[in-house]
């Protein structure tokens, strides 16, 4: 069978002048100001990161979450909601409202200075415009805790929240840092550091910490405030204090078959997923939780993983309780959601003295060496240790769905996503319209009453929005029909209406039909030609639209380029 890309080569879709189908911007009312009333929201975007669909109690997990639960039992609660399927391109588009190669993030930081092209950068594009600098000059204070992750620490503070928007920040530029002692860690544009002195520091405790700081502060404001908590759990490295991964010690003792069924029966009977879509078969590098060897580590591996999302979850209950208790719960819209899916990398051995990122550090604070890897000898856990939970247990992150993280199909970019407002969402429930996370920052412009800047960092007027507003879904109205695009490292998909056309590089294009098939488990491709010759056309438009190049570029280094899915040898059958 023919590859995607020679299958459009031979057909001749792959032309810049095929009409863009869906991608209008949207314009939203030149209100500007505050309101007369002064009832503008408060507005909270909680970001979880590597964490899959089912991870959350309310979408069907066994892990403790019973303040996310009650967001979700208290506001809308989506069903198809989406992100980008990985770390760096995902937070552009949350941040700008735009597709992430028209942000400058078609692939990561790490990648800036090796394309020249501008879709490419590595360093969140000034032509555009983040949320923060979207609110602030309509009256709102900015504040930001967490991962920011769309500019290297190499290039200096030019492109720091604190030089897009927002009024404060504490947390990580870096993608990835220790729970314990996080390099890169940053208040408003200094590096800081954590001392050997302070002993039960931990990185979502403190995130947490100085949201509630950040909140208090602006609470005592005549302005409203937005804030961005990018959490980095459950990223790894696997880290979570003692205590809290002991919660979770024999919860995983059934291995990840059960797991992902069990996680599938919550879901059917909430309604988050359809019986006829059934459950994707276990990942084929997986072997059967009874053969499997290490199952002690394994089990260590997801409890260490549940205990930094149980850890996310009682700072998130921080920062409602914070609210309740100024008074302004009520009217402050809260989001939630994951940058992408849950995560199948499994750390290779690194060594201990060379060619190490510069996210893990040789030692701990405490002077201590760190033994980074994915070894089954080595527990989880402690900031000794630096590992991933891996494919089974990504596999069950993504339950009922379809691959990992870096990927287009379902388990990629899949994810929970809450809106809560009391004052101003006066239903709840579940909802299955379709959204994407280029919707966040005009749903904010929206609720806050604010119009889109008209000039950007760049001094040129910004890129026009991508995304739409979800607010009339708070009032029981209805999205404008459109397509929605995905690409990144040549893993592709377009979703229009119920249809789903994808594909994992340098497989072809398949096709599914998202309300009969959503686990994407049956290709109709075969079927339904001429469909799949539309949409393969408005997807090329599309990528030309934004810059999509063809994978893999001519710079993209050897090692990157096949998209392979290796087996680590610790996941083996050697039990009888």
């Amino acid at each position: 069978m023919k590859t995607r890309r020679e299958f459009l080569q031979e057909s001749g879709l792959a032309s810049a002048g095929v009409m863009l189908s869906g991608i209008k911007p949207t314009r939203l009312p030149d209100l500007g100001g505050k309101d007369s009333d002064g009832s503008r929201p408060n507005i909270i975007f909680i970001l979880a990161d590597d964490m899959g669909f089912s991870d959350i109690g309310c979408y069907g997990s066994e892990i403790d979450t019973p303040n996310l639960d009650a967001l979700a039992k208290g506001g809308l609660q989506f069903t198809d909601f989406h992100n980008s399927p990985r770390c760096c391109p995902s937070r552009a588009a949350l941040l700008t409202g735009l597709y992430s190669h028209q942000a400058g993030m078609g692939l990561m930081v790490s990648d800036c200075g090796r394309y020249p092209y501008p879709a490419y950068r590595g360093d969140l594009a000034e032509n555009c415009c983040t949320i923060a600098e979207a609110l602030r000059p309509a009256g709102y204070h900015t504040l930001m805790v967490g991962k920011w992750h769309v500019t290297p620490v190499s290039l200096g503070e030019h492109n720091y929240p604190l030089q897009r928007g927002f009024d404060r920040y504490y947390g990580i530029i870096n993608g990835a840092a220790s729970y314990f002692d996080p390099e890169s860690l940053t208040r408003d544009n200094t590096p800081i550091s954590v001392g050997a002195d302070d002993p039960d520091y931990y990185l979502t405790d403190a995130l947490g910490d100085n949201a509630v700081q950040f909140i208090d502060d602006a609470a005592h404001g005549e302005k409203p405030f937005f804030l961005y908590a990018a959490f980095t759990a459950g990223h790894w490295p696997l880290m979570a204090p003692e205590k809290t991964i002991a919660k979770y010690k024999d919860r995983y003792a059934g291995g990840w078959d059960k797991l992902r069924a069990d996680r599938h029966a919550k879901q059917l009977a909430m309604g988050i997923v359809k019986e006829e879509w059934g459950i994707t078969p276990r990942d084929p590098r997986v072997p059967d939780w009874n053969t499997a060897s290490y199952h002690e580590w394994e089990m260590r591996r997801m409890a260490v993983y549940a205990a930094q999302i149980d850890k996310l979850d009682q700072n998130v209950g921080k920062i409602v309780n914070k609210l309740r208790q100024l008074g302004i719960f009520d009217n402050t819209l809260i989001f939630f959601m994951s940058d992408n899916g849950g995560n199948f990398e499994e750390m290779g051995p690194i060594p201990p003295y060379e060619n190490r990122p510069p996210h893990i550090p040789y030692r701990t604070k405490n002077g201590d060496a760190i033994v980074p890897g994915n070894e089954p000898s080595l527990m989880p856990g402690p900031a000794t240790t630096y590992a991933s939970y891996g494919i089974p247990w990504g596999n069950c992150s993504n339950t009922p769905f379809r691959l990992y993280k870096h990927y287009a199909q379902e388990g990629g970019i899949s994810t929970p996503f809450l809106a809560h407002w009391p004052k101003g969402i006066k239903s709840s429930g579940l909802v299955t319209a379709v959204g994407h996370e280029i919707d966040v920052l005009p749903t904010c412009l929206d609720v806050a009453n604010a119009s889109y800047p008209t000039t950007s960092k760049a001094g040129v007027p910004p890129t026009p929005l991508a995304g739409q507003s979800l607010a009339p879904l708070f009032h029981g109205g209805q999205l404008q029909d459109r397509s929605l695009f995905w690409e990144h490292e040549g893993n592709a998909a377009v979703r229009q209406g119920s249809w789903k056309l994808v594909s994992r590089y340098p497989d072809a294009w398949e096709l599914y039909d998202m309300n009969a098939d959503r686990t994407e488990m049956h290709d109709v491709a075969d079927l339904h030609p001429d469909l799949v010759k539309s949409m393969a056309a408005d997807y090329e438009a599309w990528a030309h639209h934004v810059g999509v190049q063809k994978w893999p570029m001519p710079e993209t280094p050897v090692n990157e380029r096949a998209g392979a899915m290796p087996s680590p040898p610790y996941l083996q059958h050697d039990r009888p």
